[in-house]
């Protein structure tokens, strides 16, 4: 029997981060459902010039080679924020790629332990970024379902490899998967209705550049991080992780999705992040802006070639939750949504646990799936 090389080294090198780039290649090469990411945005999250968070972020990217090819890789991140909102040590892994080899997966994340042992951590966690906003959890349900731009897709054994390792369930999202009806459900119209008129709310629709130069932007991530901050795995974006937020992704997202909720005082009290879905033109391009990449991401932006939407996001000032903000947002979205011609929608991970997030869709007949999970394991020195 061929004696074989596993080895797991951190990343260092350009071609290294080639080599970590290109994993996910290997894995999903005859994979319909997976969504790849722009390979750009991967090489950003590593410079500190691109990416705040590593302001307050400890971050390795380590890849796995087996025989001399690379075949897994892995990155270990410190959120020393969120460690310290939480009152815990730990360190977090994300990007997890392996092919179906027990030895990989076990190498790669025993990596993460040790390093983050050697950082004083005492717990692993993943899969999880830096803030919210990157990409967590681990697909453990509905496979065969098309990955989105803004979530994981990952093959069944991931999981099973997860569970013989020892990590186990901290918590579970799942994603829900609505058919837009041909007009506003009574319900969201008379609800939306009463907030008009009793409570004095308003939707309004501001400009790319109102957003960026006029502080809509600003505002609308302090409302992000006030109604997120009892939410599990919450880290506070700081003021340049919101420039950069906005300088990047604002202008991709049409203002005519983005209905914002004011009220009588011009106080922002809601914000809903919806796009056409981007899934598409990622596939098309392969993750690759260029030569081709940029144009089928103009056409799903401009022409909406995609037949469904993606809500990214919603938030609601803590204390106008229960007061038809939500209605609000679907009175003004569906007859958009109509108009597009989007056909279904899906929201990004939502907590399992949050009750009242997972019952405003009642009305529109939700679907739940994507079930994906975050693990978690104990570590201390051997």
């Amino acid at each position: 029997m061929m004696k074989t090389d596993l080895k797991v080294i951190p990343v260092k090198s350009h071609r290294e981060m080639q080599d970590f780039i290109h994993v996910p290649a290997r894995i999903y090469k005859h994979c319909s459902q997976y969504v790849p990411d722009w390979q750009s945005d991967i090489v950003d999250f590593f410079n500190p010039d691109k990416n705040p968070g590593l302001d307050f972020s400890d971050i390795q990217p380590f890849v796995a080679y087996l025989n001399g090819k690379a075949v897994g890789r892995i990155v270990g991140i410190i959120n020393r924020k969120a460690n310290e909102h939480w009152h815990v040590q730990n360190v977090r892994f994300s990007m997890i790629e392996f092919i179906d080899n027990l030895e990989v997966s076990a190498a790669l994340l025993n990596t993460v332990e040790h390093w983050g042992l050697d950082h004083g951590m005492d717990a692993l966690q993943g899969p999880m970024g830096i803030t919210d906003f990157d990409k967590e959890g681990m697909l453990v349900e509905d496979f065969e379902m098309t990955g989105s731009m803004n979530t994981y897709y990952n093959p069944e054994y991931y999981p099973r490899h997860m569970e013989q390792l020892g990590m186990t369930k901290e918590t579970d999202w799942l994603q829900i998967r609505i058919d837009i009806p041909a007009e506003v459900p009574p319900r969201y119209a008379r609800v939306a209705q009463y907030a008009r008129e009793q409570i004095g709310l308003r939707v309004i629709k501001v400009t790319a550049h109102d957003i960026i130069k006029g502080g809509y932007g600003h505002q609308m991530f302090h409302l992000l991080n006030e109604a997120y901050k009892p939410i599990f795995g919450f880290s506070e974006l700081s003021s340049d992780q919101i420039d950069d937020f906005l300088n990047k992704y604002v202008k991709l997202i049409d203002p005519q999705l983005l209905p914002i909720v004011l009220n009588k005082d011009n106080e922002m009290v809601g914000v809903a992040v919806t796009m056409g879905s981007l899934a598409g033109a990622l596939r098309k391009s392969g993750g690759h802006l260029w030569p081709f990449g940029w144009w089928h991401m103009l056409k799903s932006l401009k022409w909406k070639t995609e037949d469904h939407t993606e809500m990214l996001l919603i938030a609601i000032r803590p204390d106008y939750q229960g007061y038809g903000v939500n209605a609000m947002f679907f009175d003004d979205l569906i007859p958009i949504y109509n108009k597009y011609g989007f056909t279904w929608a899906e929201t990004g991970p939502q907590l399992e646990n949050n009750v009242r997030e997972l019952s405003q869709w009642k009305p529109l007949h939700p679907q739940f799936v994507k079930r994906r999970r975050c693990y978690t394991k104990k570590i201390k020195q051997a």
